[in-house]
């Protein structure tokens, strides 16, 4: 047990001593493994960005006998797109044509889809972050040790999955979101079906930062599954044999992509 406990404090020890001889290259970054790293970190930030900081409205004109001209009802709408507490309102704050359009709202929660990409692409960036401080910090010690790549390709191969998944689950919100406030929700409001009332679709605010999104989202996965193969090769799985060797020589196996 004393054993143990002491080869613990001499394995922490040694890793603590490594941690503190901080030295820059940033040799990596001419290298495809923390070049696309850069890249990666890069493109997470657009599709977190111009997700996250979006803010849009939709209107509708309404028309009925009391009224000599038509009035706009507008409802506004953000992240994280709980559409269903999105509002209509009218301008000034009065009840045109007799109906209170507040009490009236657009349909859908799109919010899952939205915050689980939004939430998963800050963690990439977090990562990334990380990620390049060793690879241009700790160059050594990220070539001298087996446990490291390897942690590194699994995060890689894991993220590329889900930047498929959340970029798809968010592509199809996308796609409800821009039927629920566009055209069709002149058919959905039940004043605009009452006798007398007449709604026409306004316009609804672009969304062509969205767009841009789910196309960032798309743009990750290529790069993470592409750089799987320059992080399969720090690991291993490349060449078991020679980093072996290395290790047990006690040696610092050559760059193979970084």
């Amino acid at each position: 047990m004393a054993s143990n406990i002491y080869l613990f404090r001499q394995r922490i020890s040694r890793f603590g001593q490594r941690m503190s001889s901080f030295q820059l290259n940033v040799s990596p970054l001419k290298e495809p493994l923390g070049f696309i790293k850069v890249l990666e970190w890069i493109a997470s930030i657009f599709a977190f960005a111009t997700c996250g900081g979006f803010k849009g409205k939709t209107e509708i004109q309404v028309t009925c006998p009391s009224l000599t001209e038509n009035k706009t009802i507008t409802a506004a709408f953000a992240y994280p797109f709980r559409l269903n507490e999105a509002s209509f309102l009218a301008h000034p704050d009065v009840n045109v044509c007799d109906v209170n359009w507040k009490s009236y709202v657009l349909i859908g929660d799109y919010s899952s889809s939205a915050q689980f990409y939004v939430t998963f692409a800050v963690f990439v960036f977090l990562y990334c972050i990380a990620a390049l401080l060793l690879y241009v910090g700790y160059t050594s010690l990220y070539r001298d040790s087996r446990k490291l790549p390897m942690i590194d390709f699994v995060v890689t191969l894991v993220a590329a999955f889900l930047w498929l998944v959340s970029t798809s689950a968010w592509a199809k919100a996308l796609t409800d979101i821009k039927i629920a406030t566009g055209h069709g929700i002149v058919k959905e409001l039940q004043p605009c079906n009452h006798q007398g009332v007449t709604c026409y679709f306004g316009s609804v605010t672009s969304m062509g930062s969205l767009n841009v999104s789910v196309i960032f989202g798309f743009l990750n996965m290529i790069l993470w599954g592409g750089n799987a193969w320059f992080v399969y090769k720090e690991t291993s799985l490349h060449s078991p044999s020679n980093t072996s060797a290395s290790h047990g020589q006690g040696g610092i196996p050559p760059p193979s992509g970084i």
